[in-house]
Order: C-alpha cells, then structure tokens, then sequence
C-alpha cells in the first residue's frame, strides 16, 4: 500500500528556514502528483505547493517566492524547502501524492516563533 512517510519539522525563529521531506513507497512515485498542505489551528487545509509528475509547479501566494517544492524521483522523495517562515507559517503540513485519488502523510507540525 502506498505511505507516505514525512520528516524535517519542529520549530525554528522568525525568519529562519527549515526543509521537510516525504519519502514515498508502494507506489510508481515517478507518475504521481506530490504535494504539501497544512492546517493552521481553526482553519480549513490549504494548499502549500504540487509539483507534476513533468516537474510543474504551483504554490500558494502566501509562500510564493518563500518555498521551494522538488522532488528526487529516483529516492521517491518530495521535498519542501521553506525559508524567510513567519509565525503565520505555524501549522501541521502534510504531504500528500496524487494519481487517481490522493493519498496522505501522517502530518507533522511546524511551529515559527521567538
């Protein structure tokens, strides 16, 4: 079955940076849509950032410039690296692949403050 297996969050200061990764197994990694979302307390999920199985990417306005999604197809791994991270960036990000139905990390919270 596929999982998606996330790692790289915790807390970090106000314009710091910090690089989470997913790795993926029971599924053809290369073909899929891979993705991150998160959960701020209260509020509904939101898209962070997809990047296609072609290596087309898309981010949210409020990280646009910020953070950078990748992916290294031949470790079956999606990257998310955010920088400049702002209290607002405080949430549980999730990563999450996409072929015919999407399929979810188990979420790890990101906490940005003094």
């Amino acid at each position: 079955q596929v999982q998606l297996v996330e790692s790289g969050g915790g807390l970090v200061q106000p314009g710091g940076s910090l690089r989470r990764s997913c790795a993926a197994s029971g599924m053809i990694f290369r073909i899929y849509t891979m993705g991150w979302y998160r959960q701020a307390p209260g509020k509904q999920r939101e898209l962070v950032a997809v990047i296609t199985s072609s290596g087309r990417t898309n981010y949210a306005g409020s990280v646009k410039g910020r953070f950078t999604i990748s992916r290294d197809n031949a470790k079956n791994t999606v990257y998310l690296q955010m920088n400049r991270l702002a209290p607002q960036d405080t949430a549980v990000y999730y990563c999450t692949a996409y072929y015919y139905a999407p399929y979810w990390g188990q979420g790890t919270q990101v906490t940005v403050s003094s």
